[in-house]
């Protein structure tokens, strides 16, 4: 059918005008491009004709009319919004291919694993091409926005890189990042270990929020979460240094003071002998998997060397000296992440 009716499209220029071979080939040349190419956005809602006469006015597209009509004759005149690039040696045809095809450019947004929520949002606000539809409100605002079934945002949208179209929404973005980090919490959920100090996905999400903030060394996850689970077990503190930091807000300036170890928040896991209330950051998939299964050891204390990765001890004696040797007389190029694989 479709090469019937191109052949009617060449019949009607043959008999229009003998326009034949120059419409053919015109329609396979080159548009008028700026030598890197260029972007053009086709609004929801506008036609062919927008994005035809438009291109025409700057100077792209010497014809609107005759690839409309040709558009019209081959059946390809419903086209998809969007954001299109026009690269160079792309023609008049190959234009409409790629309307009617839906090629829109495709844009990446990551958020990252231990970001807090506030900083996943500052992160999509700073995208020019995100409409920033939660910017300026309220936390209650924001989650009367989303319509997810949470009474604190925080932790609960999956870090990873997500790709969007021009003109998508925060709103839509962190939707998919919920969807994701609820289906990643009813995977895991099932496959947990038995007797864990936790009785719901959410108190494991809040778990997992604090390994993922302890460690940026994947293979220390496991441990790290046996030495919390281990010290819930017994009754202790986890005494956790992110929990002091995002207990204390704005406040935090970049240093944690004894007094800040002695302020009693919500979150400061130095004063309340269990989880805190809410996640204190994004976890990611490895993370979460480790809250569920962490490893079997005897360890009840872990401190940072200064190259990314920590030092366990079973005892508080071992723990200390641990401390003289790493904290007290830290290195030059003391570090909290381990370096970057080669």
């Amino acid at each position: 059918m479709k090469r019937l009716m191109v052949g009617l499209f060449v019949l009607v220029l043959a008999t229009a005008g003998g326009g034949l071979v120059y419409s053919y080939q015109w329609l396979h040349e080159p548009l008028e491009l700026p030598e890197g190419g260029m972007f053009y956005e086709l609004k929801r809602g506008k036609s062919l004709g927008h994005i035809t006469n438009g291109l025409a006015r700057e100077g792209v597209l010497e014809h609107p009319r005759l690839l409309r009509l040709y558009a019209r004759i081959t059946g390809q005149s419903r086209v998809h919004a969007g954001e299109y690039r026009l690269a160079p040696g792309l023609s008049p045809k190959g234009l409409l291919d790629k309307l009617t095809a839906g090629d829109v450019v495709m844009h990446r947004v990551t958020l990252v694993e231990g970001w807090t929520y506030a900083q996943a949002l500052e992160v999509l606000h700073a995208q020019e091409n995100i409409e920033p539809r939660l910017e300026g409100l309220s936390q209650a605002q924001q989650l009367a926005q989303l319509e997810i079934e949470v009474e604190h945002p925080e932790g609960w949208f999956f870090p990873d890189t997500y790709r969007y179209v021009k003109g998508t929404s925060d709103v839509e973005i962190l939707r998919r990042a919920h969807a994701l980090m609820r289906a990643e919490l009813e995977r895991l959920w099932p496959e947990r270990a038995q007797g864990l100090p936790y009785d719901t996905p959410y108190e494991a999400l809040i778990m997992a929020s604090l390994i993922e903030r302890e460690t940026g060394a994947s293979w220390e996850r496991d441990r790290i979460a046996g030495v919390f689970v281990r010290r819930l077990e017994q009754g202790m503190r986890l005494q956790t240094d992110p929990t002091v930091i995002y207990g204390m807000g704005e406040r935090y300036q970049g240093r944690i003071t004894r007094s800040d170890l002695r302020q009693a928040t919500p979150y400061n896991t130095y004063t309340i002998p269990a989880l805190p209330p809410t996640p204190i950051a994004l976890p990611g998939r490895e993370a979460l998997a480790a809250a569920l299964n962490p490893a079997d050891g005897t360890a009840l204390y872990f401190v940072a060397k200064g190259d990314g990765t920590h030092v366990f001890s079973d005892t508080l004696e071992e723990h200390n000296r641990a401390v003289r040797e790493y904290q007290l007389r830290r290195r030059e190029d003391y570090r909290s992440t381990p370096p970057p694989a080669p």
